[in-house]
């Protein structure tokens, strides 16, 4: 939901302001009736992705790129 309120408004209570943007609101800010900012949260830092995580629970076929046999590769002509 958008809230409109005044600069000066933004003024007096930027803490409380600044949670509700924080909760999902968005705060339009206006100064002489005319739309000058909007205040919204920040997405949520992503934690970097860890390289790894299956080294050794998972092992890779010698075979796995070796080409399909005929039987499989004709059902999916037949599709």
């Amino acid at each position: 939901m958008t809230r409109t309120v005044t600069i000066s408004a933004a003024r007096s209570n930027l803490s409380k302001l600044l949670e509700e943007a924080a909760g999902g609101g968005e705060i339009v800010i206006t100064r002489a009736g005319k739309k000058v900012a909007r205040l919204v949260g920040l997405a949520p830092e992503r934690q970097p992705r860890v390289l790894g995580v299956f080294d050794g629970r998972w092992i890779l076929p010698e075979d796995f790129d070796a080409p399909l046999p005929d039987d499989v590769l004709d059902s999916f002509e037949r599709g």
